[in-house]
């Protein structure tokens, strides 16, 4: 009965006067019938109104007790690159078939990179990471669609410090090769690292462990703007295809990769954070020139191992890395690809400054490799040495502005390209929008 008449009284300091008000209108109709039309009008008037507010209360419960989607976690964000590479350019046959293709020739602005991620927890112990890339380059072709990322995390406790991850994702070697390029300082990663893997994924199984607390750590080295890789475990293990992303496996003979890294926390706030990684297995040669001779079934051992250190720019930072291996490489004398030893890395210095809000990070990079690139023409033959000098400004946090310029010295030769030895220097520039 209470409830009946709870919308008509619901504000205490009005109560009394609501019941006054209502008496004395009553008093004032002279005949009973007027005073019994009064009463039923009233009842009414409560009626209505209690059955609108408990409406309104129903639906109130209801939207509280909706059950959230799974699609309600998923996140999106992304960003862009867009480049122009022709400034005081000293020799426009100097390029860098995978750095960039826009490198050399007749080539003007390009998009690099266009990519949207989705991603999110679906369930409190599944995560899902799906990276489309929209400016991607097949051939003489730019502009393509491609998936680079589409992986899901299985985590096996509710920390989640041990998960397995299926599908393509990055392969655990080497700390430039897991960085993001939306990070990253140099507009390209380095050709001795980056050549184990192009496109830096393949397609496999991976098991990462981390405490929580590193993980944690891992995640506030990219958030905070200090050029993380990102969190790929304190220790990583899995097999993966072996011939690189959006390729088919050519030998049912998997590649088996690992990783140990540790973030050590120093007295003086600076973070300083050391690897050792490696893989090993077996690579097929697929894209030759007519003539060229391989070994059997165009199948060669594929094996490195590498050593990072990075100490995280709080204000200055370095970050270094070298690997040692085995792989296919194009030998001119003979018109074949045959097994090879390789070798190479790089070192970069930056220095991490804020003003007025606005973030600089200059920056030095040099880098050196000798070895062939498996996934090129004829596992084309590489002797680099290159120096980069540059600044990264980031006036807002949806904008990036980096000029890179680079001396740069490489050989480079296959069967058609035989006794190649460009050299020479550009200024190039870089726009990033975050979103």
């Amino acid at each position: 009965m209470l409830a009946f008449f709870t919308p008509f009284f619901i504000t205490l300091p009005n109560c009394l006067f609501n019941i006054k008000l209502l008496y004395y209108i009553f008093m004032s109709f002279t005949s009973n019938f007027q005073k019994q039309i009064f009463i039923c009008l009233v009842c009414c008037f409560l009626f209505t109104a209690n059955y609108s507010f408990s409406q309104k209360r129903e639906v109130k419960v209801d939207e509280t007790l909706k059950a959230k989607k799974w699609y309600d976690n998923i996140n999106i964000r992304g960003y862009a690159q867009i480049r122009y590479n022709k400034l005081f350019e000293t020799n426009s046959n100097l390029g860098c078939e995978q750095c960039d293709k826009s490198w050399g020739g007749t080539n003007s602005f390009f998009i690099r990179r266009g990519r949207i991620v989705f991603s999110g927890d679906v369930h409190e112990r599944v995560y899902i990471y799906v990276q489309p890339d929209f400016a991607s380059a097949a051939g003489t072709t730019n502009m393509i669609f491609q998936i680079r990322d589409a992986y899901f995390d299985l985590s096996l406790d509710s920390k989640k410090e041990y998960r397995f991850r299926f599908g393509q994702s990055k392969v655990p070697y080497g700390f430039e090769n897991m960085q993001s390029s939306q990070n990253r300082l140099a507009l390209d990663r380095n050709d001795a690292l980056n050549s184990a893997v192009s496109n830096e994924r393949d397609l496999g199984v991976f098991f990462y462990w981390a405490p929580k607390n590193k993980r944690e750590l891992f995640s506030k080295l990219v958030n905070t703007g200090l050029k993380g890789s990102g969190d790929y475990g304190i220790f990583g293990i899995g097999f993966y295809n072996g011939q690189t992303a959006n390729r088919p496996e050519a030998n049912n003979n998997q590649h088996l990769a690992a990783r140990i890294s540790y973030p050590f926390e120093l007295n003086n706030s600076q973070i300083l954070e050391t690897s050792i990684q490696g893989y090993k297995g077996k690579y097929v040669v697929n894209t030759k020139t007519s003539g060229v001779t391989t070994l059997s079934n165009a199948e060669y051992n594929d094996d490195r191992i590498a050593a990072s250190i990075i100490v995280y720019p709080q204000p200055f930072g370095i970050q270094m890395e070298y690997n040692i291996g085995t792989g296919p490489e194009y030998d001119k004398i003979t018109n074949s690809i045959q097994q090879k030893n390789l070798y190479g890395g790089y070192i970069q210095a930056m220095y991490n400054v804020k003003i007025n809000k606005q973030n600089l990070f200059p920056f030095v990079k040099y880098q050196t490799y000798n070895g062939g690139k498996k996934h090129e023409l004829d596992a084309r033959s590489y002797d680099v040495n290159d120096l980069e000098i540059g600044l990264e400004w980031q006036p807002i946090k949806n904008f990036e502005l980096v000029a890179d310029y680079t001396i740069s010295n490489r050989q480079y030769e296959d069967a058609i390209l035989k006794n190649n030895i460009q050299k020479g220097s550009l200024l190039r520039l870089q726009a990033q929008f975050n979103f």
